[in-house]
């Protein structure tokens, strides 16, 4: 029987503790799960009101890699839950509000991925995201530069953006936005991701298919779609080491020369938020979110 812990005042089992998830750095579950409780102050204001898409892992990178989006069986009667429009239909789908359902999610082993609305309001969208996907031998170096061209694009439409490692290989941009749809503000994202292939043909490309994409930075624009979801914040994926999706400077990106320089694993995040808080906090300030020109 798996151990039982109490989670502000909620029960929750916690198994398979010693089991290693990342065979090439030996991390096991309990240390993911104690990554979890010790990063909650910071990622869970990212997960609150925004119905989860999870991609589990139970067996670690190696193994089954699935996705889980309406409430998973077993699920607690406690953890929150939604009803969400789709196009087959409502669904139903996990809130993660505090950190007992965090601690159950996270026990599930599972990247988190939000969409760019909340769960009160899906008709509108509160997020814009870019996705900077680099198709080798173009690396987060690559991403970097596109970034920067990408922040001051956005800053002359009124938008503040904020960066974020992938987690994986390349770089996530976020603003906040208000009054308009996912679709509206899906159109105005590819319209700057076109822009943007423009003004720099030879390094960026708008178009998802692949054989227009090696030595380019793929713009992914339609994250911004409804339907679609994005690694949140914080969030460990699944990946050969617990790489962590994680907020950066813009000095840090304009300081970027050498892919691992935008490497951070679930060790390195803890200090980061003693130094540099959560550097994503202003995206709930609702007076900083922008409308759509």
């Amino acid at each position: 029987m798996a151990p039982i812990t109490e989670v502000e005042g909620r029960r929750v089992a916690l198994s398979n503790l010693e089991k290693v998830l990342y065979p090439a750095t030996g991390f096991t579950k309990a240390e993911l799960l104690h990554y979890y409780a010790t990063t909650a102050e910071v990622l869970l204001p990212h997960l609150r009101d925004r119905p989860l898409s999870f991609l589990r892992y139970p067996d670690g990178p190696d193994g089954q890699l699935f996705f889980t989006k309406n409430v998973p069986p077993g699920t607690p009667e406690w953890v929150t839950t939604a009803e969400v429009p789709r196009s087959e239909g409502p669904a139903r789908m996990v809130l993660v509000q505090d950190l007992a359902s965090l601690m159950w999610a996270a026990n599930l082993v599972t990247e988190f991925h939000t969409h760019q609305w909340v769960a009160v309001d899906p008709g509108e969208a509160d997020r814009l995201v870019f996705d900077l996907d680099p198709g080798p031998p173009a690396t987060v170096v690559h991403c970097c530069e596109v970034a920067l061209w990408l922040r001051e694009r956005l800053a002359a439409d009124g938008f503040e953006a904020f960066a974020k490692t992938s987690g994986a290989k390349g770089l996530h941009l976020l603003a906040g936005v208000r009054g308009s749809s996912s679709e509206r503000v899906s159109e105005y994202a590819k319209a700057l991701a076109v822009e943007a292939e423009r003004a720099m043909p030879k390094l960026v490309v708008h178009r998802m298919t692949r054989s227009l994409r090696p030595g380019k930075v793929f713009v992914d624009w339609s994250q911004n779609a409804a339907r679609k979801t994005t690694a949140a914040p914080y969030t460990i994926r699944a990946r050969a080491e617990p790489a962590v999706s994680t907020p950066v400077t813009w000095e840090e990106v304009e300081r970027c020369r050498r892919a691992d320089q935008l490497v951070f694993r679930a060790g390195d995040v803890g200090p980061r938020v003693q130094d540099h808080g959560d550097l994503l906090a202003p995206l709930f300030e609702r007076r900083r979110a922008a409308t759509l020109p």
